[in-house]
């Protein structure tokens, strides 16, 4: 029996054992009032098939959720939070933080008859219902917009769509809901007692945070270029050793490149900024970009792309300044995965190597896992025609009985300079 099965058959007889004990309190039972998801042994299955079993699940877990949260919540409305995040800790034997963030959850959905209704129909994933909740409690939204948003839209879409639409309905163009998160920055310093290491946390408003990364960035892109390249650390110690020589090794100073890029577009009718927002496109209140753009370390990006220097042609591999800031506002993140700007390099549409030029037209980027995938898994980078955006696709599968393909190289890059 494989893994996948067992799981699955695993969740059938947690569900066939709720059936039972609602059918035996006297509460309709059955596929039509519960969640059934028969069992399905799918070693062997094509990609077609496995892809329509995932979006099954994928729904059967929306429609639970929505039933967690309503018990949930009629929990605490028949007693209190307190009593109901005793329940979540004791049945589920989750944290006391889970079982708090839980019952928030649980509350905020049960005031939004939209989101609730989509949720218990596996219309829409619970990690969006989630996002709508939060949103809810932070000032005023349009719902049926968001839920029928939700409905297409992956969860990177999606938030930046609730994003713009909280500073569009604000009333401040943002500004409120910013200082809130600002007020609620945190951070946390500990040893782990199980592994013996140390732990460093913290949860700041978007521009600092987008700040912080973009500093932590330019020191990892300058430990790249120190490193040897037959012995690379993984990006995961890279960012660990940035942020460890940025604090303690201070007189070191910080790497030079982007501190943070902040951009706006120009109404040339009423002769002003508008529009403000980061590299991720994550909106920005116009006041923040103007308070920002006064700082010293801080790189407004409100530019014309075709004035700055951004066709080098074969004169240099790697991307400048200013490149970098095009592409940022261009891609947003990574084409493939939409990681941060910060986390991405800049890659060669056409390979450096097969004569590709150092060129705006010719560059995106790419977060570290993806351009392993482009490089050493034939992953193609595809430009839309009508909106110019880029993306990356996996290869093609020429024998897809037998798995083979005709694409696979010889061996892994261990160093990735296009």
């Amino acid at each position: 029996m494989s893994l996948a099965f067992g799981m699955l058959t695993a969740m059938r007889f947690a569900l066939d054992q709720a059936e039972c004990t609602e059918a035996r309190d006297g509460v309709e039972s059955g596929c039509g009032a519960a969640v059934c998801v028969g069992t399905v042994d799918v070693a062997g299955h094509s990609e077609e098939r496995l892809r329509a079993r995932i979006s099954l699940i994928g729904r059967a877990e929306s429609k639970l959720a929505a039933m967690k949260s309503q018990a949930v919540a009629e929990m605490a409305r028949q007693h209190n939070a307190a009593a109901a995040e005793r329940a979540v800790r004791e049945e589920l034997q989750s944290s006391k933080r889970a079982a708090r963030h839980d019952v928030k959850a649980a509350e905020r959905l049960a005031a939004l008859a939209a989101t609730s209704e989509a949720l218990a129909a596996g219309d829409i994933p619970q990690d969006h219902a989630r996002l709508i909740a939060r949103a809810s409690s932070d000032g005023p939204i349009d719902e049926q917009a968001l839920v029928d948003a939700a409905k297409e839209q992956t969860y990177d879409d999606f938030e930046k769509t609730l994003r713009r639409q909280q500073q569009d309905l604000s009333g401040d163009d943002g500004q409120a809901l910013l200082d809130r998160q600002k007020q609620k920055r945190t951070a946390r310093m500990f040893n782990n007692r199980d592994t013996g290491m140390f732990i460093l946390s913290g949860e700041y408003d978007p521009v600092t945070g987008e700040h912080i990364a973009a500093v932590v960035a330019a020191k990892e892109r300058d430990l790249w270029n120190q490193e040897d390249p037959k012995a690379r650390r993984t990006p995961q110690q890279r960012m660990a050793d940035a942020l460890a020589e940025l604090i303690l090794e201070p007189e070191k100073g910080t790497a030079k490149g982007i501190a943070l890029v902040l951009v706006a577009d120009y109404d040339a009718t009423n002769r002003e900024l508008v529009n403000a927002r980061l590299s991720d496109g994550s909106p920005l209140p116009m006041q923040e970009l103007v308070q920002l753009a006064l700082k010293a370390d801080i790189f407004p990006a409100v530019f014309d792309a075709k004035s700055q220097n951004l066709w080098l042609g074969r004169t240099r591999r790697t991307a400048t300044d200013a490149q970098r800031i095009a592409l940022m506002v261009r891609d947003q993140g990574c084409i493939g995965c939409g990681a941060a700007p910060n986390r991405c390099f800049s890659h060669h549409v056409k390979f450096w190597r097969n004569n590709g030029p150092t060129d705006y037209l010719n560059l995106v980027l790419v977060c570290n896992d993806c351009h392993h995938d482009i490089h050493d898994h034939g992953f193609q980078t595809t430009q839309d025609p009508d909106t110019g955006r880029w993306k990356t696709h996996p290869p093609p599968d020429p024998y897809p009985d037998n798995g083979s393909t005709t694409w696979q190289p010889t061996h892994l890059n261990s160093v990735l300079l296009n």
